[in-house]
């Protein structure tokens, strides 16, 4: 079993949360993990980048190949559209449907919807309103590792207890808010 994903977003949106994550779960279930992160500006609103490679067999390299990825999570529709082409042709790209309106030539949100449809296999999750309901707007980022948890080799108890873990120091309203956006995102992609 292998499986690899590229998560995508800008910064500030929890791209490397969302990997740590899944690359913390999986390590929990006996997994071989490999992650490499790429910054764009070291501030919110660069691209953040990062490869995450899951496997049972040792894993020779950090990097998803172009092509070889198996999903695509991003947080962010316009940087979904960035790393297409790391995608296999079965693979799922799963994308936070609110744009993060960082330059001034910003493409219509419109259109890049259009074009996140035209992949085979895809979510557009309403990352941002799915959040808000939990009472912390913060917690799109595990909205968003709820939406690509049936399409992970993982178990969801291992992830829903990862985040629980990772919220462990925070007070008891931030773990139920995070866990709640892990199930309503499950939920939205099902």
């Amino acid at each position: 079993m292998k499986c690899d994903v590229i998560l995508a977003g800008v910064g500030g949106q929890g791209v490397l949360s969302v990997a740590s994550i899944i690359a913390h779960a999986a390590v929990n279930e006996g997994f071989n993990v490999r992650q490499s992160e790429v910054h764009g500006m070291a501030q919110r609103g660069g691209a953040v980048l990062a490869h995450l490679r899951i496997s049972d067999t040792p894993i020779a390299s950090d990097l998803v190949p172009r092509g070889g990825a198996d999903m695509i999570i991003s947080m962010e529709p316009l940087e979904s559209l960035r790393y297409g082409a790391w995608l296999v042709p079965s693979g799922i790209l799963i994308t936070a449907a609110d744009p993060f309106v960082n330059i001034t030539n910003y493409p219509e949100p419109d259109g890049i919807i259009a074009l996140v449809r035209k992949f085979p296999s895809h979510r557009i999750i309403e990352a941002a309103g799915l959040a808000k309901e939990t009472g912390l707007a913060r917690a799109e980022n595990m909205v968003m590792v709820g939406a690509a948890s049936p399409f992970l080799p993982l178990k969801a108890e291992t992830l829903e207890n990862t985040i629980i873990h990772a919220f462990a120091g925070k007070e008891a309203a931030v773990i139920t808010a995070n866990t709640k956006a892990f199930h309503l995102g499950r939920q939205a992609a099902a």
